[in-house]
This record gives C-alpha cells, structure tokens and sequence, in this order.
C-alpha cells in the first residue's frame, strides 16, 4: 500500500486526501485548523492538527517515511517556501506542491520540489479543451505534442470491432482500453464489439487524435 502525506488541508487538499484515502492508500492528513482536520478523520488513515511549518513536527509525524508527501498549502509563498525548505532538509522522498501562478511553481521547483501543480489552470485547460471538442472527455498531456486521450465513440464505429475499423492504420492511434460502461478492457482485442455509449482510451499524436475526433 502506498503512503501519502496531504499537508494543508483546504479545498485542493482535502480533496486530495479524500481521493487517495478512497483509492486505497495510507494518508496521513495533516493542517493547523482542527475543522479541517476533522473533516477527513474519518476517511484518512491518520489525521492531525499540527503546524506543518515547524521541522520538528514534521519529522515527530513520521512525513520522511511516507512515499510521496503533497504540500497543498494556499496562495501563501512565504509558508510553502519555508515548507519545502524543511520537508528536503528531513529527506521527504517525493514531494509534490501546489502553487498558484507560474512564478510560484518556479520557486517551488528551484527549492527541490519534484512536482508542482497549478490546479486551477490544468483545470481551465481541460475545459477549454472539452468545450472545443465535445467528444474529448479527458486527457494526459505526455509531452507538447503526444497524449493519452478519453473519447466517446463515433456513432458509425456501433456495432464494429476494433479490427473492422483498423483504428491504428487509419488514423495512427493505439487503443489502450474500451470502456462497456463500469466494465474495462485494457489493450482490447481485435474482435471486441465497440457499442453504443462506449469510451475509447486511445494513445497518439495531437494531430492523429484530432482525426480521430472529427469522425461521425
């Protein structure tokens, strides 16, 4: 089981802690305001009100010994700078942070963050994206130009399998998965059935899934 430390415990936070908590995880989930602590005592692992600031807490918590920690303190810079300074200075071995603008992530990064999140623009982006392309339901950006993208199927690919349709040769895309409602098959067959309101997982270049997309 992985373990995970959520330090700050507002929207992004809790969200956060609630999420890994569900999917499995050990969370420990920690804020200096008891409301929030007590807001996902019961889901989490371990949930304590502390002062995430303070170096010494954090290696009394045990955060070092988590798999990843995720500081998901505020718009506040001087209390996430100070943060990341302790959580290196005690040997964390992932850390993840959420900022609030370019400036903040860079600062974050230069200190030794591993990972930074802008959770509000990676949101804008998604929707924007969906908005201009309706049948697009999700996607993770691999590089500027590669993607894995969630899409529903075309109305005349009904009632086809993956092999009738050659998606691959035609328009230069992998199926990774096809979704039959709650049921998923990962790397599907040749001789699986595309239905009606199924989503395909598909994995390729902008361009490739843009075809993919204009199909009716």
């Amino acid at each position: 089981m992985k373990s995970f430390a959520v330090l700050g415990l507002g929207r992004f936070g809790k969200e956060m802690a609630l999420q890994l908590a569900r999917g499995g995880a050990d969370v420990l989930a920690v804020d200096r305001e008891r409301k929030n602590v007590d807001e996902v005592a019961d889901e989490v692992t371990r949930a304590v009100t502390a002062n995430i600031r303070d170096k010494d807490v954090l290696q009394e918590l045990g955060v070092a010994e988590c798999d990843e920690v995720i500081l998901a303190v505020g718009t506040d810079l001087a209390a996430s700078v100070l943060a990341v300074m302790n959580l290196k200075a005690i040997g964390v071995k992932h850390l993840t942070c959420k900022a609030f603008d370019e400036v903040h992530r860079d600062v974050l990064l230069k200190l030794g963050a591993d990972e930074v999140l802008i959770p509000e623009q990676e949101f804008a982006a998604k929707l924007a994206a969906q908005k201009i392309s309706p049948r697009m339901r999700d996607y993770l950006q691999l590089s500027d130009d590669f993607m894995i993208e969630e899409v529903s199927v075309p109305e005349s690919w009904n009632g086809k399998t993956i092999g009738e349709l050659q998606i691959r040769n035609r328009y230069g895309v992998t199926v990774i998965a096809l979704r039959h409602g709650e049921s998923v098959i990962a790397s599907p067959r040749a001789t699986d059935e595309i239905r009606p309101g199924d989503i395909l997982l598909l994995l390729g270049d902008r361009k490739s899934l843009d075809s993919v997309r204009k199909v009716r």
